[in-house]
């Protein structure tokens, strides 16, 4: 059997680095032929791949540290554009989020719609996700964290305790949660556990704490053990976002078999038909103290037997995915390469 052409991949994210992450998710098991660097500009402008790998597009339009470094950042951005453009470099996008959760003017917009319009093959990670207009499809399930956090040592849920974790961000509605929890009379606690944003966030989170005992915040990211023992000591997590599209935080509550409330959207509803009754309790309109108890009462009441259903969503199978889109998007570049030496000989 001829071996296959090694595909180099340049994955616009940050390394593993013992926390889970999706980047875990999609190295796990991914072949020999694949071989994955990660982003640097200098990489990504000078460096030889085959496949650049783009998850929230907006990483190579925004920077920290002022105006200066955002313009050099669009400027590279162009230039990156112009370079997969010459060289027929396949583009794989991961539709993690339809649009950037915060947006960021009429330049970045353009820079991505461009972006857009370059891509060779769209992975969509739930089944909600409108396919790519132009791009190759393929569907790629987020894969559970069932085995990673099957180790770790799990609280039994407290009653009435209620958890949110994760960063705490506008779009992810904790100051909805605040208030809505300020209002609940049954027997209940709240606890938060994530990294504000901004300073702002953190200030607001401070004083719902100050003023209601009931309230508890641990504001830092915390490592897996840590995460794995907040998490599973809820009888309800709460994820009150005003825009869910795509959430890893959902699947790793599920993965630790909790049941958890989110608004109601296409992605939810599917996911609340996949993993079976019981696990995913949907809220339509603004979260209220009403909506909380009523949660809360049902999953007390009616917590369902055995596990959710989460197959087909193994890393392997993921990663197995993964490298089949990889080869596909590949392949257009291999053929733009063919051409141009051949190409040369000709003129030469």
């Amino acid at each position: 059997m001829t071996p296959r052409a090694t595909v180099r991949v340049l994955e616009v994210l940050d390394p593993p680095d013992g926390t889970t992450r999706y980047v875990d998710q999609l190295v796990f098991a991914l072949p020999d032929d694949v071989e994955i660097e990660y982003f640097t500009w200098r990489k990504a402008l000078f460096s030889a791949y085959d496949v650049l790998h783009v998850h929230w597009p907006e990483r190579l339009t925004r920077a920290r540290g002022g105006r200066l470094r955002t313009l050099a950042v669009r400027f590279a951005a162009c230039a990156l554009l112009a370079r997969l453009a010459v060289t027929g470099t396949g583009l794989v996008r991961t539709e993690h989020n339809p649009d950037p959760h915060e947006r960021g003017g009429r330049w970045e917009s353009w820079l991505l719609g461009l972006l857009r319009r370059r891509a060779t093959v769209s992975v969509r990670i739930n089944p909600t996700t409108p396919p790519h207009p132009s791009a190759r499809d393929a569907l790629v399930l987020h894969g559970h964290y069932r085995e990673v956090f099957g180790e770790l040592e799990r609280e039994a849920p407290r009653p009435g305790r209620l958890v949110y974790f994760g960063i705490i961000r506008d779009y992810k509605g904790v100051d909805r949660l605040l208030d809505a929890f300020a209002g609940v009379r049954a027997e209940a606690s709240l606890r938060l556990v994530g990294r504000p944003h901004t300073t702002q966030w953190r200030e607001r989170v401070e004083r719902a704490v100050a003023s209601d005992p009931r309230t508890s915040a641990r504001l830092e990211f915390v490592d897996d053990d840590e995460l794995v023992r907040e998490v599973s000591a809820a009888e309800l997590v709460v994820l009150p976002y005003r825009e869910l599209h795509n959430s890893g935080t959902l699947l790793v509550a599920l993965s630790l078999d909790r049941p958890v409330l989110v608004p109601r959207t296409a992605s939810t509803v599917e996911l609340a038909n996949e993993v079976g009754p019981g696990w995913v309790h949907l809220f339509d309109g603004e979260l209220t103290s009403e909506v909380l108890e009523t949660a809360l009462a049902s999953a007390r009441s009616s917590r369902p037997a055995g596990r959710p259903a989460l197959e087909g969503r193994d890393w392997e199978r993921v990663s197995v995915a993964y490298a089949e889109v990889f080869r596909l998007a590949a392949r257009g570049h291999r053929t733009t390469r063919a051409a141009g030496r051949l190409e040369e000989g000709r003129t030469g």
